[in-house]
């Protein structure tokens, strides 16, 4: 995989260690391409290519400016660099100057190169086996704002693992049991008079959803009621409430296989399920295996139970079962209620020994939101302690909520965006924006374009923030074609396409086989910083994987844009000044939508060739 930089690492390194046997200090040893610091200069004009030397100061006992001088005179020296260039020393920088007619041919034949698209895949894991957990939606409601932006992180994050070599499983848990499982069945049991989604004419999950909603309305009555009346907290009055008693008599029935209360469990949770497919289908989301709680949540009671018998845990006076991992600086944690009834984490351990069973892992990610942080810190902790080696392979990928600028979303209080509604909303949006240009016939089928454009919009503004932010989503300000916007780099997709299709004739534009010594008369600064832009994609692709951050992907995605779109502007292209000179302009928009293409893959945003 080429990388313009490193030549100058390596020649760096061996001129550093040269110059450190040259001394008569103790430290004295060999320098690596791999320690050898490389930066974009902020201006351009101080050369391509800034190799600080501050740390070098203590073991050659000099300045920093005069290491640069050192390295500047003994590179000059010499005739091979690999890519041809210049080197001059700018207070304590090495800074290169590449030959840009050479960089330029290396670049472009490799990104041009036939067969599978190969460029930005770094092999940086190879043989690496990695599972993803994302979405893990609750059978209660259907999906939401904050699942949207779960889920396109983790689709995300999978294929930007995999560009990088590692075999990838991505999985999602299925939590279709418990206590907030019962509320919706107990609201549906004592309420919905025998309605189904198709009676109603409700999407299948959103029916489920509002059963949910109204028991919560109802159970926020209850409480207020008892608050008044008895003098109690929020949470006795809630617990103490005859409709939280009811669902909790609910749970106890399932976990004891009551005929009745499973089948009603089996019909709501298979109506939930179906719908949510046909969101992770309309939202390009994919799984090679659903796990689901109810299948899991025995193997970790069953650990629980193990680990007391090994005194690992204890039992509370009540006869809960707990942990105390204050030696660990966390908390006492309770792993099974006092009834018997298990909890989140009591699953937890099910679905993980489940998972390492089926598909053995180098490392398993789990994608779950911030406020779930503890959660996972206890889990890891105990599975650790029960002895499972590969728990120190996981890995919690924390990331922030998302809201909309009116305020917070509750589920309880039905104030939740649905994923379904808000992407119908963003779609009707951008169908109006294609109908008020009078775009219609251009586009093909305006909805279906519209669909896209609204997906693209969605996933990368959910995307471009670190996972780590808590973010607002502005539908408005994500359907922008000006600016850092989903729609903007769709649109610089669909101009390339438009622009090579007018070229060549054919539908897409065709990819077109080149001279690569033709490439060699890029050399304008606009060219020039297009092809160094192009240049850094395997870069881009292995740090968005290293650090599970598909924000900075997002980031190269757009410099490209830009970068193209300066190009576009200065240097014409089906109209240069002769046809070599046009010929290499095409070639290197060629490449430009290339990389895009994939880029736009490896961020989930659907690539569109007409906009």
């Amino acid at each position: 995989m080429l990388d313009y930089k490193e030549p100058w690492k390596v020649k760096i390194a061996e001129t550093l260690t040269a110059l450190l046997r040259e001394t008569d200090t103790p430290a004295a040893g060999i320098i690596n391409a791999a320690q050898v610091i490389a930066e974009i200069p902020p201006d351009p004009a101080l050369g391509d290519i800034g190799f600080p030397m501050f740390s070098y100061a203590k073991m050659l006992r000099k300045g920093p400016p005069q290491i640069a001088h050192m390295v500047c005179a003994r590179l000059t020296q010499q005739d091979e660099v690999g890519i041809d260039g210049s080197v001059k020393a700018e207070g304590p920088y090495v800074n290169v100057r590449l030959n840009r007619a050479q960089t330029a041919q290396a670049v472009l034949a490799e990104v041009l190169a036939d067969g599978n698209f190969n460029f930005g895949r770094p092999g940086t894991l190879e043989g690496k086996k990695i599972m993803v957990e994302f979405s893990s939606p609750n059978t209660n409601k259907p999906l939401h704002l904050g699942h949207l932006r779960n889920d396109v992180l983790g689709e995300s994050i999978s294929r930007i693992l995999a560009a990088c070599g590692a075999e990838l499983r991505k999985v999602c848990i299925i939590n279709d049991r418990g206590i907030h499982i019962c509320k919706s069945m107990l609201a549906y049991q004592e309420q919905g008079r025998g309605t189904t989604p198709e009676s109603e004419g409700i999407k299948s999950d959103h029916f489920v959803g509002n059963w949910y909603v109204y028991f919560s309305t109802e159970l926020r009555k209850q409480t207020e009621e008892l608050m008044q009346a008895k003098g109690l907290k929020k949470e006795e009055a809630e617990a103490q409430s005859p409709l939280m008693l009811r669902a909790q008599e609910l749970l106890r029935k399932w976990e004891a296989g009551d005929r009745e209360t499973v089948e009603l469990w089996k019909l709501m949770n298979s109506w939930t399920v179906e719908g949510m497919k046909k969101t992770y289908q309309r939202t390009g989301m994919s799984f090679d295996r659903y796990y689901y709680e109810s299948n899991t949540w025995l193997l970790g009671r069953d650990e629980v139970l193990k680990g007391l018998e090994r005194g690992l845990f204890y039992r509370e006076p009540d006869g809960a079962v707990a942990v105390d991992l204050t030696a660990e600086k966390l908390d006492k944690k309770i792993l099974l209620r006092s009834d018997g009834t298990s909890i989140y984490i009591t699953q937890d351990f099910g679905t993980a020994i489940n998972r390492y069973q089926d598909w053995p892992f180098d490392q398993m990610i789990y994608v779950v939101g911030s406020e779930q942080q503890y959660h996972f810190k206890v889990l890891f902790v105990l599975l650790d302690k029960l002895g499972y080696a590969w728990a120190k392979n996981l890995y919690h990928l924390s990331y922030g909520m998302v809201n909309l600028p009116e305020g917070k979303m509750k589920s309880r209080e039905g104030t939740v965006v649905d994923a379904d509604d808000l992407i119908d909303s963003l779609r009707d949006m951008a169908l109006a924006e294609i109908q008020e240009k009078e775009r219609e016939e251009k586009v093909g089928d305006p909805r279906e374009i519209a669909e896209k454009i609204a997906l693209g919009a969605l996933h990368y503004y959910l995307l471009q923030a670190s996972p780590a932010k808590d973010m607002l989503f502005d539908p408005k300000e994500s359907l922008s074609f000006n600016g850092n916007t989903g729609p903007y780099l769709q649109y610089m997709g669909a101009r390339i396409s438009s622009m090579l299709r007018k070229k060549s004739g054919e539908a897409g534009g065709g990819d077109k086989k080149y001279d690569a010594n033709i490439f060699s008369l890029l050399i304008s600064d606009p060219e020039w910083e297009l092809v160094k832009t192009l240049a850094t994609y395997p870069q881009a692709v292995s740090e968005a994987a290293a650090a599970l951050d598909p924000s900075r992907l997002a980031a190269y995605l757009y410099e490209l844009s830009k970068c193209f779109s300066r190009f576009y502007h200065d240097c014409p292209i089906l109209n240069a000044e002769n046809p070599d000179l046009s010929a290499a302009r095409l070639g290197l928009s060629q490449a430009v939508l290339r990389v895009l293409r994939d880029a736009l893959h490896l961020t989930g945003i659907p690539f569109l060739e007409v906009m």
